[in-house]
């Protein structure tokens, strides 16, 4: 799976790495980049087609999808993150609906798109779906939830030659890691990595120093052999 002219759909193509997935898609020579975000902009490359979208919002999910006749490579980047310890039920909702609901709508509206042009699902996650980081716990569990349906969505769409991938992302620097006084990587070196491990067909992609050093350990690993041996139970 080549960048160079594929259609791309990043959500939260507003800031971050998001915003990093764009411009790295326009240095890869993509044929045009969907940037959906609550508030649209106006970018300077008539590549990128800006488009309004909430993804709690079902409808705004099916406008998307019906405007969209054609798609390559699905990003689902959107997400929240708060901190929190777990002693309101709400917070976890709020978390779910958007890491976890919001990816799996988005899937669902577009799947007929990469099924028709055997395209790749990208989903990204964090290294809190493999391990809790306590302070942003219902953050975690949104993460954890949404690599199992990562895994899930893997197995069922193999069939159909789409590639799924997961984006298990270390520290970065962006807003939603600006309380954390760590080394961070650039947003910009993150979206390169990350478009290398798709273009690599790699199922996980470990984007920067901290969540790499666990990349062997992960492929390696028990819990990988057993992924594909579940998925083997798929039929199809």
């Amino acid at each position: 799976m080549q960048i160079q002219d594929k259609t791309i759909l990043v959500t939260g193509a507003n800031r971050g790495i998001g915003r990093a997935l764009v411009e790295e898609a326009l240095k890869r020579g993509a044929k045009r980049i969907y940037a959906a975000m609550r508030t649209p902009f106006t970018h300077s490359d008539p590549r990128v087609v800006s488009i309004p979208l909430d993804v709690t919002d079902d409808e705004q999910i099916r406008k998307a999808a019906d405007s969209i006749h054609s798609l390559d490579i699905l990003i689902n980047n959107a997400g929240i993150a708060h901190y929190d310890d777990l002693s309101d039920r709400a917070m976890i909702e709020r978390h779910l609906a958007v890491n976890l609901f919001g990816v799996y709508g988005l899937t669902q509206a577009f799947m007929p798109h990469l099924i028709q042009s055997k395209g790749a699902l990208v989903n990204n996650l964090s290294m809190v779906a493999l391990a809790p980081f306590p302070p942003i716990a219902s953050y975690s569990i949104s993460k954890a939830a949404a690599f199992s349906l990562t895994q899930s969505l893997r197995a069922f769409l193999a069939g159909q030659g789409v590639r799924v991938h997961a984006i298990l992302t270390g520290p970065v620097d962006t807003d939603m890691n600006r309380g954390l006084d760590i080394p961070k990587i650039a947003p910009a070196l993150a979206a390169e990595n990350i478009f290398d491990g798709v273009e690599r067909g790699e199922e996980e992609i470990f984007p920067d120093p901290m969540s790499a050093s666990m990349a062997e350990s992960w492929r390696g690993g028990a819990m990988k052999a057993m992924e594909k041996q579940n998925a083997a139970m798929v039929g199809g």
